[in-house]
């Protein structure tokens, strides 16, 4: 393989998952609220794009072919209303996938995942504070996973019961309960990542007690994760 295709990403690539993540989720309420085909396609598109960008960029076959088995796919899919229920899964899948990905790090012979964060912004710390850090980041971590997965649900429940794009819906099943399309994608894409942090803020502030001193501001902590750098963050579930 050329030194081309193996080297890092630049530093701007950073931005780009960020971008393909807003674009998504804009798209996305955007084919919900005009019930548009070929916005829900390309709202799936910007997800392949998001997971498959590091490999893209690097140019590795089997990135390229998936990206063009997904283009195929997608643009036979833009004038079909099927593409709209890859919309209502997507949060699903997504929260699911965060779910495992905390999950995995609990079993046997794994470091939790907030433990290995914590772990490397907290290198100098004594063996008994790190002891009592990885105590309390491992609880952390099987909440963050018990969240997700019981968002994975709640979001199942919205999908299920929406109306009249829901997955009962096109089903032809009729629900005791339902919610508009509209609420179910505010909900779906912007009212979930709002949660998320609603639950960090909280946590944060319990931490900021039981531990202090350690971060001066929301921004000062966030300052300190991107200093880890990027290879960090991309092996941190591996």
């Amino acid at each position: 393989m050329s030194g081309r295709t193996s080297a890092a990403s630049p530093a701007w690539f950073a931005a780009v998952r960020p971008v393909l993540a807003f674009s998504y989720l804009s798209l996305s309420h955007l084919a919900t609220a005009r019930d548009s085909h070929a916005l829900a396609a390309l709202a799936v598109g910007m997800i392949v794009l998001l997971l498959l960008a590091e490999p893209l960029w690097h140019r590795r076959p089997w990135a390229i072919a998936l990206a063009a088995i997904a283009g195929i796919a997608l643009w036979q899919l833009k004038d079909s209303a099927h593409i709209h229920i890859a919309l209502l899964l997507m949060p699903v899948i997504f929260l699911l996938l965060l779910a495992w990905l905390f999950g995995r790090t609990l079993m046997p012979g794994h470091v939790p995942v907030i433990s290995k964060i914590v772990r490397a912004l907290e290198g100098g710390d004594s063996e008994a504070m790190m002891a009592e850090l990885d105590r309390y980041t491992r609880g952390l971590t099987t909440i963050w996973t018990v969240v997700f997965i019981a968002m994975a649900l709640i979001n199942l429940a919205l999908a299920l019961i929406a109306s009249p794009g829901g997955l009962l819906a096109r089903a032809g099943i009729d629900s005791a309960w339902s919610i508009s399309d509209s609420q179910w994608s505010w909900f779906a894409n912007w009212l979930n990542y709002g949660l998320v942090g609603a639950v960090f803020a909280i946590e944060f502030a319990y931490r900021k007690r039981r531990f202090p001193g350690r971060y001066k501001n929301v921004a000062d902590f966030f300052r300190r994760m991107a200093a880890l750098g990027p290879a960090f963050w991309r092996d941190l579930f591996k």
